[in-house]
């Protein structure tokens, strides 16, 4: 073989290697494979050769020299470091041969191990699968020099000489393949030198020993030497004293290996694209036994095994870095999967909703967990359900827990119920900070003077004064264009220093996460340290925090931090906007936020994926769960697949904050909307007795009624319209009860019909788990593969009034509005402050369409009453107060918590529902 033919084989590789890149970066531009070689040597020569072949091939490389004596360990340190970075596609070894332990070389991940040394590669190579793992390019070259050379491997006698591990497996399963007789033998083998003599091609797998004589190896016999010397940074100069025989030269099957690593990486990266893009999870899914009569919530649950997280993380396409693991069956997912997956289309986005609920709740989280339960486990679609964290306040208070019920749950649901992964306790944690923020500044403006509050918000330290960063931001804001703090005048000082923000304007309030009515109105500041400073004050509850709409809202840290400074807490003493970035405080609500902003990854009771992820109320705030969660997932289900939210209570409330608010946040666009309705609350809304939390069903309830349920079907028929009002197909989920009979069933599907859903289905996930959804599976699909006509109901430019009027009347059916004085008063101050352009986020009751709960079915004629008006900057809207709403709810006579308990034994919780 000519030296000019040589170096055209190592040309056709790297010319192969540099089209197929080329055709992929053609389709994704940004793509460029990096191939990482960590060098514990001292030769540099490989170095330099791998360097020239990937830039002729475009590829890029990273090198990470370690000393030559390093360790085992430390080496094995730097090999998991790459296997975990998502920027590097092939990991190669230039190590001493001693290092090349099984420990070291399985250390790497197969998928990234482009010299065919783990034992998964090496495996997938003797089973017959070479086009499914990676081959070493130094037994490949040995072939492919041999076959170029005009050399007939059939038949021929091969013997491998000093070979080991690796190697010595691939260059006898190669041989063997091209029919060749294949042995292998060490260098102190007795028998070494009648199968040297007998043998028509010898092998070198590392350096002949002196004490071998030249006289053992016949003449004419072909030697090649492929010795880990190659691995190591030493180009392969052969044994001292054997000339190569035959037309091969000695360094050719380094160079040509060289050139097949870099083939290899080529390969790599075009696997790791084609994992990037759609396809359909191979989801082991778990098996439901459902039994009768269904046992209580968490005894279903805690019957039910689930997978451990990181293998369900695995299995929908998260990378071991994405994801940050909270026991066994909790994970939160990095944001960094957006970037990762931007070209990815989306799939299917659908909402569930629901019709104006009884106090007990009609099962939307229950009908969202059966309906991807359906689609995943039962139709082999790709699925995500997107739930809100659940507030431990009404846990312990009336409602009981949030994960579903019966067999469509999330598990473990005590898990789901009660702290997750401690989000709810970060925004306790912020809000607070921030409060104590604005009681402490009034206090240290009142009781000092202008030049002592600038020497203690600017202090020396060590001898240098300097501003932070978000104190220069608030002298840029104030005009001040001054960074040496000993350059203010006086009047800049006082502009700086103080706020002067006017106590009795003070919106921003305290929240803890626990039922406890006697915190509605409190006294703060009657201890004497505060010096005669108090004020009437009160306690929300956490998920009422403006933070946790900031945290549903965002779709990234970044634009989180830029929100949380963006809050507006008061107003000063010239009506003016104070906000968390005035009072310095940005950073800090940033930081406790951190990790909350992570969606958390659970998954179903037949083992499909969930994340539960930020949690407000419907009727004090905008009732969705995170842009995030959604966003992410639509991603990891790909243009197949299916991501399904919901809303909290009835449309009217969730729904339409669902596409004024979060769709205009997100820029997402929903295919469908799922309307959960009950024959128990059409029948309330049909005139039946009050339905009591706590209290036994009347007997109408438990009954076939006809009538009952025929007349409280307007209700259903309103949210059918309003969901039309913004162009989306809607599908009617009847959640069937035992009580409910087979007349009541059609009666209602066909009367929805007939409202104009695109469909109305039983479901019956309750009793069945998936399986008694798979018929609602089919007409989302359907309904979702419909043209969307979305629309928003109104324009954000608009009058603050006239939005809320739109609202009042196209969704609650009331005649007008009425504002009050305070409300009028606010409105006037929020379009004066610039504030006027943002959407609208009714705090209304959600017991009935109009204000007052007690009116069911369809009011009519209606006069809406608006309280007062607050606003969410942060987060991003106006929220008028519609008649009387509690912001903390109270623990009932006979509350949740006396059924919960903890077995000491099992550690196993009790009593949650």
């Amino acid at each position: 073989m000519r030296l000019s033919s040589r170096a055209q084989a190592r040309g056709e590789v790297i010319q192969n290697s540099k089209e197929v890149l080329h055709l992929l970066q053609e389709k994704n531009p940004a793509f460029k494979p990096v191939l990482a070689i960590i060098q514990a040597s001292d030769d540099n020569l490989m170095q330099e050769v791998n360097q020239n072949l990937a830039e002729e091939a475009g590829l890029n490389i990273t090198h990470i020299c370690l000393p030559p004596e390093s360790s085992e360990d430390e080496i094995i340190d730097e090999i998991l470091k790459i296997n975990e970075d998502t920027r590097v596609h092939g990991l190669a070894l230039q190590i001493s041969e001693n290092s090349f332990s099984n420990k070291v070389l399985n250390a790497l991940k197969p998928e990234k191990d482009v010299d065919g040394v783990t034992d998964v590669n090496l495996g997938k190579l003797v089973r017959g699968d070479a086009h499914e793992c990676f081959v070493s390019p130094v037994a490949r070259a040995v072939i492919e020099l041999l076959e170029k050379s005009g050399v007939n491997l059939d038949g021929k006698k091969i013997l491998i000489a000093g070979a080991h591990g690796s190697l010595e497996a691939t260059l006898q399963c190669l041989f063997q393949r091209k029919g060749s007789m294949t042995m292998s033998f060490q260098w102190k083998t007795p028998q070494l030198q009648s199968k040297l003599q007998e043998a028509d091609i010898v092998v070198l797998g590392s350096s002949k020993p002196e004490e071998i004589p030249l006289s053992w190896i016949q003449p004419g016999t072909i030697v090649l030497n492929c010795s880990h010397d190659l691995l190591s940074g030493k180009l392969g100069h052969g044994s001292p004293g054997i000339p190569f025989s035959g037309p091969i030269a000695e360094n050719d099957v380094s160079l040509l290996a060289a050139a097949l690593r870099i083939q290899n990486m080529v390969s790599s990266g075009r696997r790791w694209l084609r994992e990037q893009q759609y396809t359909r999870w191979r989801l082991h899914c778990l098996r439901l036994q459902p039994l009768s009569p269904v046992p209580s919530d968490i005894e279903i649950s805690r019957a039910q095994t689930p997978k451990a997280v990181d293998v369900l993380a695995k299995e929908i396409g998260l990378l071991a870095d994405e994801i940050e693991i909270y026991g066994k069956s909790k994970a939160k997912v990095c944001l960094s999967l957006l970037e990762r997956l931007k070209d990815q289309a989306d799939g299917k986005y659908v909402l569930v909703a629901g019709i104006t609920p009884t106090p007990l709740g009609e099962g939307k989280s229950t009908v969202t967990v059966g309906l991807v339960q359906a689609l995943t486990a039962h139709l082999n679609i790709n699925s995500f359900a997107c739930l809100r964290q659940p507030s431990q306040g009404p846990t312990f208070g009336v409602k009981g827990g949030a994960a579903g019920g019966g067999y469509a749950q999330v598990i473990p649901m005590e898990e789901f119920n009660l702290h997750l992964t401690g989000d709810i306790h970060a925004i306790t944690a912020a809000n607070n900070l921030l409060a104590a923020a604005i009681d402490a500044r009034i206090l240290h403006e009142n009781t000092q003077t202008d030049k002592a509050l600038y020497n203690r918000l600017v202090p020396s330290v060590n001898g240098v004064r300097e501003f932070s960063n978000i104190q220069l931001a608030r002298l840029k804001k104030l005009g001040i264009n001054k960074t040496d703090p000993s350059t203010l005048t006086e009047e800049e000082m006082n502009k700086f220093a103080r706020l002067n923000i006017d106590p009795s304007t003070i919106t921003w309030q305290r929240v803890l996460d626990t039922n406890d009515r006697f915190l509605r109105k409190i006294t703060i500041g009657q201890a004497g340290t505060e010096k005669g400073y108090s004020r009437q004050a009160q306690f929300d509850i956490a998920v009422a925090s403006e933070i946790m709409a900031v945290l549903a809202l965002t779709d990234s840290l970044k634009d989180m931090k830029e929100r949380l400074g963006r809050m507006v807490v008061a107003s000063d003493k010239n009506g003016q906007p104070v906000t968390a970035e005035d009072l310095g405080v940005t950073g800090a609500l940033t930081v406790l936020m951190k990790d909350a902003i992570k969606p958390n990854l659970m998954q179903t009771l037949e083992g499909t994926p969930v994340f539960v992820h930020a949690g407000p109320f419907a009727n004090i705030a905008h009732g969705n769960s995170s842009v995030l969660a959604d966003k992410i997932a639509l991603k990891l289900v790909g243009k197949e697949g299916f991501v399904v939210t919901e809303a909290g209570f009835g449309a009217d409330i969730g729904m339409e904050k669902f596409f004024n608010i979060k769709c205009r946040a997100s820029g997402l666009v929903p295919n469908a909307v799922v309307l959960v309705a009950t024959v128990r609350a059409l029948k309330m809304h049909g005139g039946g007795p009050s339905v009591t939390a706590g209290a036994p069903l009347s007997r109408e309830y438990t009954e076939e009624n006809i009538q009952l349920v025929a007349d409280g079907c307007c209700n259903l028929q309103k949210q059918i319209q309003i969901a039309q009002l913004f162009g989306v197909p809607v599908v009617v989920a009847l959640n069937v009860f035992k009580t409910d009979t087979r007349a009541e069933i059609d009666l209602v599907c066909e009367l929805a019909k007939r409202a104009g859903a695109f469909d109305a289905v039983p479901c019956y996930h309750w009793s069945s788990g998936g399986k008694g959804s798979v018929d609602l599976a089919w007409a989302v699909r359907e309904a979702a593969s419909k043209r969307s006509r979305f629309q928003f109901l109104y324009d954000v430019q608009l009058p603050i009034v006239e939005k809320i009027r739109t609202i009042a009347q196209a969704v609650y059916g009331a005649r007008d509005v009425e504002l009050s004085p305070e409300a009028q008063s606010k409105i006037d101050l929020y379009t004066q402050q610039g504030f006027g352009n943002l959407p609208i986020c009714m705090a209304k009751t959600h017991l009935s369409l109009s204000h007052q709960p007690d009116k069911k079915g369809v009011p009519r004629d209606f006069i809406l009453p608006i309280s007062d008006v607050r606003a969410s900057i942060g987060a991003g809207f106006i929220y008028p107060l519609v008649g009387t709403i509690s912001t903390m709810p109270g623990l009932p006579t006979r509350p949740c918590f006396y059924d919960i308990d903890l077995d000491t034994e099992t550690e196993q919780v009790k009593g949650l529902f």
